[in-house]
This record gives structure tokens, sequence and C-alpha cells, in this order.
């Protein structure tokens, strides 16, 4: 069912009795032209620009869940585009375009707000830093302002500015970046997928792979064995669990990464706001609810939860940012399991194995990548070859020291 004003109204006539399910729930067929391992956003984008862009549509979509269980619906929905180097800057720019078109492309309201992101600096050497990566954004076309501490307070004048230890001396403003619904990006990519004939299974576990004289022929699952012709693999912070049952080894570790939102407010914050000094980052929901976040809980692991000094850490953070802060209720906090590569800088390629590609390493991106990821990965997977846009996020970059180091933290996955 397209949606529209049209069927809208029809519905409401009916007592909204006739909608139809979002997607189909069928059972597996025996062989597909490809398989998505992961039905987080990154796999469902893959499926749909499969499907649209190169009219591959015997596609399976494998989730072990339910889609939106993982870090599709476990962020703090922020979108943008404000990279410094190359290999990372017209990726994230080509995502970004591509949400500002993507309600109409896939007939999903997925509340993509372009309400800005501020990055606060608070020193003479980090306001040139920023004003450096201004300059790179805007040499490769892509929005961005510095702004002065009087322009600032203009904007956000809830702000600490005049904070003891850590005074705000202005910020890098991206007017095109913000936020989307988490959780609808998921139901729209899968509609749109389902729409184009892809097969979305849920509660569909991968137990291993199956191989023919070093080329994949499919997959084991607790539905049974299912064949095809290419595998892509896109488990997230499950990337290297994946990736162990064809014998490989990632260049990744998983951790926490925990997210916050508060009561419901009056509109408050505006922009997507960042701390200069600590990590954190902070945003308003259509809701009401501040959604904000912080730095990784700082251990390996696959739970969807986090710790209490973590928790103090963040609101800690916020707090000399926002002295406001303090008298809002935190409602509910989660966790997604980020899957942190060795450059901070993330994974989409073929594999030493023939029909088998990889999408992983994504860090603090992966989920404002989600449509360029896809779309990267859709086309790697159709032409057995990577894109432009992707091929600085070859798997090779390990061994040949072709890092993309956007943090300048060296080989430490926990501080990228």
């Amino acid at each position: 069912m397209k949606y529209s004003v049209f069927s809208l109204l029809k519905n409401t006539l009916s007592g909204h009795r006739n909608w139809t399910p979002a997607w189909r729930e069928p059972d597996p067929k025996k062989h597909y032209d490809v398989i998505i391992v992961g039905g987080g956003g990154h796999g469902l984008a893959t499926a749909y620009y499969l499907a649209r862009q190169h009219g591959i549509t015997n596609v399976a979509v494998l989730e072990k869940s339910y889609i939106g269980s993982g870090n599709v619906g476990r962020n703090t929905t922020i979108i943008r585009s404000n990279y410094l180097l190359p290999g990372n800057e017209p990726f994230y720019e080509w995502s970004l375009k591509l949400w500002e078109g993507l309600e109409q492309d896939f007939n999903f309201n997925a509340m993509v707000s372009q309400r800005g992101v501020i990055n606060l600096f608070h020193s003479d050497p980090q306001r040139d830093a920023f004003a450096r990566r201004g300059n790179s954004m805007r040499m490769h076309g892509v929005d961005a302002e510095l702004l002065d501490r009087d322009r600032l307070r203009e904007m956000v004048p809830y702000l600490d500015f005049d904070n003891g230890r850590f005074p705000i001396y202005g910020g890098l403003l991206q007017k095109r970046g913000g936020t989307v619904r988490h959780d609808a990006v998921a139901w729209g990519f899968a509609r749109g997928a389902d729409m184009a004939g892809v097969d979305i299974i849920q509660n569909c576990e991968v137990s291993g792979f199956r191989f023919d004289q070093g080329k994949v022929v499919g997959v084991e699952t607790s539905k049974g064995f299912i064949g095809a012709s290419k595998v892509g693999m896109a488990a997230a912070g499950h990337s290297g669990q994946v990736a162990e049952m064809a014998g490989m080894r990632l260049p990744i570790e998983s951790h926490v990464l925990q997210a916050f939102v508060s009561e419901g407010l009056k509109p408050y914050i505006n922009n997507v706001v960042t701390f200069g000094v600590g990590h954190f980052y902070i945003s308003q929901s259509d809701k009401g609810g501040l959604v904000f976040g912080g730095d990784l809980d700082g251990y390996n692991s696959y739970a969807q939860r986090g710790n209490l000094p973590m928790v103090e850490h963040v609101v800690e953070a916020g707090i000399a940012m926002m002295p406001g802060l303090s008298r809002i209720k935190v409602l509910r906090s989660w966790g997604g399991v980020m899957d942190m590569s060795m450059d901070g800088s993330p994974i989409i390629d073929k594999t030493h194995i023939d029909g088998l590609y990889i999408n992983c390493g994504w860090c603090y991106g992966g989920f404002k990548a989600t449509p360029a990821s896809g779309w990267c990965f859709a086309h790697t997977i159709a032409n057995d070859a990577p894109h432009e846009l992707n091929a600085a996020f070859r798997l090779n970059r390990f061994a040949t020291g072709d890092m993309i180091d956007e943090s300048g933290n060296g080989p430490t996955p926990n501080l990228h």
C-alpha cells in the first residue's frame, strides 16, 4: 500500500481497519541471488538499493531478532557530514544528500529534521582545528560556518559560556545536519525493500556458512540451510562473531555505547549541540525528550546495556555545558554494541572468499551513514568491486597502512 493523503482519507472512512502490514512475513526460499546477514539499517538499506539501483530483487535479509532490535533503534539519531579527511567527507556528504530525499524515495515518514549541528570549541587551538575542518568541508562543497561567541550566544543562549574551566569561544555549524527518527529508518527501508520483492526473514539466526571450492554457496540458519550466490555481512557489533564463522578475524572490537532520554519538555534545544571538551552531544526529540550520549563504556562487550560510571561521566559533561540539565530527570537509557575499527573508519569491501562481502567497523558513524552504506555496499555486491565513494574503506588498508584516522588516536579502537 502506497502511503499518501488519499490512502489516509480512505482508511479514515473505514475506521483504519484496512491498513496492510508494512512488510510481508515470508518463509525463506531454498536459494537467493543475494543474502544479507543482519536486518539493521545497513542491511535493509543494502537490500533496498540492490533492488532499486541494480535490479537484483531475489534477495533475503536475515535478522536473528526483530527488525529494529539492534543499533538502528539504539542511537542518538544524529545525521551530519562534518568530516575532515578525504575518504570520509565525500562518503558522509553523499549519505546526507540521500537523507534529504529519502522519505520521498521510499514513501515513509522518517522524520528527517535538518535543524543544524553545532560543535563547540573552547580554546584558540581548538578553534583553529575546527576552522581547518570547516575549510576542508567547503572545499568539498559541503556547508560549514564558523560561529564566534556572540553569534553562538544568539543561537544557543542556554549554554554556560563563562564556565571557569571550559569557557565557550564559539562553534562550527553545519546547517544541513540534524536528526532522524531512528526506528522509522528501519521500518522505511524494510517496507521499501519488501515492496521491491526482497524477503525479510525475522527470527532467523545465522549459525554458519557453507562453501564449495572457495566460494560461498549459502548459510546455515535456525530455519535450515539457505542457498545463495552471494552473501553480504552487515551485523554491526556482532560482525566479528559472524566473520569468525567464515574463518575470518576482523580488525575491529565490540564496545558498548550508552544513550539517554529525559522527561518530556517544552521546546528547548533547537539544534544538535556537541561539547568540545568532554564527549557529550544532545538534541531534543519531537516528543520533547532530550536525547544525549557520550563516550563508550570502555570495555569489550556484546551486551546492550551499560554501567553507572559512564552515566555519571556523561551527566557531568552535560551539566558543565548546560547547567540547566541538572534540574531534568533522566527517564531511560539503552546501549548499542559498536563495532570499533582500528582507525575509526568503516570497512565496505569484498573478502578473500569468492561471493562473500563485509560491511562493518562503523564506530560512532553508523546511523548517519545508513543510506550511503547501503548504497555503496549494494554497488560492491552487484559489481564485485567497490564504488569510488567506498574505495578508501577497503579491508586491506590495515595491511598497506592507508589508514583513515579522523580522530588522530591511532590503532586504539575504544578512543575513536
